[in-house]
């Protein structure tokens, strides 16, 4: 019978430790473990902080632009915009010319709230990257929207 080495022991195998969508899922979890540790009374705001800040910039954003932006389909996206909408977040909108198209707005109790969560992140931000110059954070930046890029070409076909 094998017996299971101690957790601290565990061996992560080279094909894993090479991939880069493995690495990033890894922070991804744990920047959202921390994030959400740390943040509390904004209901479920913290995990859809994008988003909102999406809207914010783009005040009557169709939904299934948004889900595309967020590379969510536009079924996954109603359940959420729904919960926003049941806590104050966020309003959805007919649009005039094409009842069928909702767009997205923050409230104004939503933009007030979006600015309390703001300084949590920001400082969610500065424990994530402690460490980093400004030049490595560039270079990340520039790095993770180049893997963006790629993954949009890929989503519509282009590679």
């Amino acid at each position: 019978m094998a017996i299971m080495r101690d957790i601290a022991e565990l061996h992560e195998p080279e094909a894993l430790a090479r991939l880069v969508s493995y690495r990033i899922r890894l922070v991804q979890i744990a920047a959202y473990k921390t994030f959400e540790a740390r943040v509390s009374g904004h209901g479920p705001a913290p995990r859809y902080y994008g988003m909102l800040k999406l809207i914010e910039a783009n005040p009557g954003v169709p939904q299934a632009r948004l889900a595309e932006a967020i590379f969510l389909d536009r079924s996954s996206l109603v359940p959420i915009l729904q919960e926003l909408e049941r806590e104050g977040w966020l309003e959805r909108r007919a649009a005039p010319q094409d009842r069928r198209v909702r767009r997205v707005f923050l409230t104004p109790e939503g933009a007030g709230r979006l600015v309390a969560l703001e300084r949590a992140v920001e400082e969610h931000e500065a424990r994530l990257t402690a460490g980093l110059s400004a030049e490595d954070l560039e270079t990340l930046h520039r790095l993770l929207l180049r893997l963006d890029d790629n993954l949009r070409d890929v989503q519509a076909g282009r590679v």
